[in-house]
């Protein structure tokens, strides 16, 4: 996409109160407080004469993308024309075959070291049987391989920011046994990526990690896997809108039955929302109103490494793990002020438990990465 000739139109081109709106979901997802929310909107409103951003495309089924364009506060005309600088996106740019290739080579060249890019789906490096295979073969685009364009573009940026799961860490075509060889960007070219897993990833946390560079010319603190600490530091489980019935022991166990309907808990369904970091339930998807569990369904993990491998089976609790400080009912006339105390200890163990099982998956997910280094997968 061109870049917009006249700026100034910026103020009357969109809604200002769903723009500020916008502003104000940010601040929250950041962190930050009401006071930050004009010099957020002061930074998305510089934003398109700052870095421009070149989106691309690997193994994937395009669904971050289709989140991102369906995003209505403010709409996505809005987005790639007023507030972000969205110079390359094959799904929505106009051009396309040679003209779209030498608008990315003009993108590249015109804002070296500058530019932001911004990846959507995994990149192959196995090579195809045949005399003429290429190291990540499965996959070429202009007679260039995925790996190829990755290198190129990438190598001159300013920040490489992964959407979703397949960009970060490989998604479902990395899955055992991963014939294509995929993996996640930052580890096909050996850089450190800024990783905002999930299946799709929410547009309002992408949008965060670019304010951010915005605003402090830096990328957000991250996790050990890239992600951001803003979005993913929580565990889905602590801050679930179910979990007042996970600690009564009000579990769902046949969908369709009278305690689906009442809203209980969904872990012995198979949600992975104990192992799982991310912010679905503060962020939300569709204009910020929905997410998985609230419409009725189990947490998969996805915004996990490895997670079809790591989560599955998605409908049954993981083997072997088990989630305590569950299962005692109690109602109003029940509790009395000797019971106070026991649910402040309880909290304590709760929240100590959380810390040692979130060492333990990282832990658990490292260790099976060496065993597949080791055995050649």
């Amino acid at each position: 996409m061109s870049q917009v000739k006249d700026q100034t139109k910026f103020l009357t081109s969109i809604d200002r109160r769903e723009f500020m709106g916008l502003c104000a979901q940010i601040s929250v997802v950041l962190g930050l407080g009401n006071e930050m929310v004009p010099k957020i909107a002061e930074a998305l409103e510089a934003a398109a004469r700052k870095p421009s951003i070149i989106w691309l495309h690997f193994q994937e089924c395009t669904g971050d993308s289709e989140a991102f364009l369906r995003t209505t506060s403010p709409s996505v005309a809005e987005l790639v024309l007023d507030i972000l600088s969205i110079d390359y996106h094959e799904t929505i740019m106009a051009a396309s075959g040679d003209q779209a290739e030498q608008l990315l080579t003009k993108t590249m060249k015109e804002n070296k070291g500058k530019y932001l890019v911004v990846c959507e789906g995994a990149i192959p490096l196995a090579t195809p049987p045949g005399p003429a295979g290429l190291k990540g073969g499965y996959l070429t685009i202009g007679n260039k391989t995925g790996l190829q364009i990755a290198d190129e573009v990438c190598r001159d940026a300013a920040a490489v920011i992964c959407v979703g799961n397949c960009a970060s860490y490989g998604g479902v075509q990395a899955q055992r046994p991963n014939p294509t060889g995929a993996v996640g960007v930052g580890e096909a070219l050996g850089i450190k990526t800024v990783n905002i897993p999930a299946c799709p990833h929410n547009p309002v946390n992408s949008i965060a990690t670019i304010v951010n560079f915005l605003l402090l010319g830096s990328l957000p603190p991250t996790d050990r896997f890239g992600r951001p600490l803003f979005a993913y530091e929580e565990r889905i489980h602590d801050q679930c809108t179910r979990r007042s019935h996970f600690d009564a022991g009000q579990f769902v166990t046949e969908w369709g039955s009278e305690e689906a309907k009442k809203g209980f808990c969904l872990y012995k369904m198979g949600c992975k929302g104990p192992q799982t970091y991310n912010n679905c339930n503060k962020a939300r998807y569709n204009d910020h109103t929905g997410w998985p569990i609230g419409a009725g369904h189990g947490c998969v993990g996805c915004s996990e490494p490895k997670f079809w491998d790591t989560m599955s089976p998605f409908y049954k609790r993981l083997e072997g793990i088990e989630v305590p400080f569950g299962g005692v009912e109690a109602t109003a006339d029940k509790v009395g002020l000797a019971l106070t105390g026991a649910a402040a200890v309880g909290a304590a163990v709760h929240a100590a438990y959380t810390f040692g099982k979130k060492k333990e998956h990282d832990e658990r997910i490292i260790d099976r990465e060496k065993q597949e280094k080791k055995e050649g997968k």
